[in-house]
């Protein structure tokens, strides 16, 4: 077990590791010709302006510079709604304790930075709590949802009966009890839920805003995932139109948002340890097949010892399969002793006493077999509180 999560781990770190790079080699090759056609045009602006109003490059620099120094402080050209008052302070702590962390608010004093350290430090862990807990009964209502609507199609198959009691001798009743929705369900109804919430709250931002309906697209996906880049803010302007309201629609989208974009995460999570999984099986498929073809030459001519058998008694379905005393195929009228049979069947008898023991002392909790098919297991934090969540949620009529 410690060597499969060994190597789980070890293929994540490698596909993480060839995904950033891979990453990084199209955003360079998307981004780095506009950089260089803006530092062109900068220098230019730069130049014409010290040659028209005869100043030096320096002193414009350090004047660039100290303009710099305001804009951290929250100066801007245009007049925009003061960062440190109450409203403005109230945005901030949202976006420290949601972790999206937009950086166009930053504390100045010493005081500031020593609080937001023990402040945040809370705060983050009682929101990612939060979203936990929101994870847990998002998970609760899809099940019920899902397992109803799995229901009224047995009832109308004509295999529940339509009282809810159980049909005798019907394995489809049996198994509803232990029914569980898709990992790839729950993926598509999150999907389809942060797109119907970002669709809605980028209709709100592009008028209100000033932006395109893409840029509101590309905010509500930076701020949904607490990226925060911080390029695009949402309620900065110093007046709105229907200012309260606004503002109310704007914490209500990204609280929504948030919550549906971390649950989304880590369902896909999931589906890329499925996808881990099972390339580690393939991987290991392939190693056992090598294996055992080496094995296969190598012990091809050897006589085992207790494996006594004369040529002219091997047939060709008998020859070159599994050439040991506890593992090949024997012949049908062959007769075995007990210490080859222990040994041919030790895995599974090692896997009955196992279960005979939990079955004596009352644990685990049994699991069906949906449930393995379904992908919803293991997992560390929220994947263990979805996973526990989704093995739970059952309806008892």
């Amino acid at each position: 077990r410690l060597n499969a999560d060994n190597a789980r781990f070890l293929l994540l770190a490698v596909l993480i590791v060839l995904y950033m790079l891979c990453g990084a080699a199209v955003f360079s090759a998307i981004e780095l010709p506009t950089e260089r056609e803006a530092k062109e045009r900068w220098e230019e602006r730069l130049e014409n302006f010290t040659r028209r109003h005869n100043l030096s490059r320096a002193e414009l620099q350090h004047f660039l510079r100290e303009y710099e120094e305001a804009s951290v402080a929250g100066i801007r050209v245009d007049d925009i709604r003061p960062r440190w008052d109450f409203t403005g302070a109230f945005y901030f702590v949202g976006t420290v304790v949601s972790t999206i962390g937009f950086g166009m608010t930053t504390p100045a004093t010493v005081g500031g930075k020593i609080f937001l350290i023990f402040y945040g430090l809370i705060g983050c862990a009682g929101t990612i709590l939060f979203f936990n807990l929101f994870l847990e009964r998002l998970i609760t209502v899809i099940a019920y949802i899902m397992k109803s609507c799995h229901e009224r199609q047995l009832r109308r198959k004509g295999v529940l009966p339509h009282n809810g009691r159980r049909g005798s001798g019907s394995s489809e009743v049996d198994s509803l009890a232990g029914w569980k929705p898709s990992v790839y369900y729950v993926m598509l109804i999150l999907c389809v839920a942060s797109l119907i919430i970002s669709c809605c709250a980028s209709a709100m931002y592009t008028p209100i805003e000033g932006w395109s309906y893409f840029d509101s697209l590309y905010f509500c996906f930076v701020a949904f995932s607490t990226i925060g880049f911080g390029d695009l803010v949402s309620s900065q302007n110093i007046r709105y139109e229907s200012q309260g309201l606004y503002r109310f629609g704007n914490f209500v989208f990204i609280l929504m948002g948030v919550c549906c974009i971390y649950s989304l995460f880590n369902v896909i999570s999931i589906v890329i340890k499925q996808s881990i999984n099972w390339i580690l099986k393939k991987l290991a498929c392939k190693c056992c097949q090598r294996c055992q073809r080496r094995l296969f030459r190598s012990r091809r001519n050897v006589v085992m010892p207790g494996n006594v058998r004369s040529r002219r008694n091997i047939s060709i379905e008998t020859d070159g399969v599994n050439e040991s005393d506890t593992d090949g195929r024997r012949l049908s009228g062959e007769m075995i002793s007990m210490k080859d049979f222990l040994a041919s069947n030790k895995v599974s008898l090692a896997i009955m006493q196992k279960q005979l023991s939990e079955t004596a002392n009352g644990y685990p909790r049994q699991m069906s077999s949906n449930s393995k098919q379904n992908g919803f297991s293991g997992g560390v934090g929220a994947l263990a509180i979805m996973n526990n969540r989704l093995a739970e949620t059952s309806v008892d009529r």
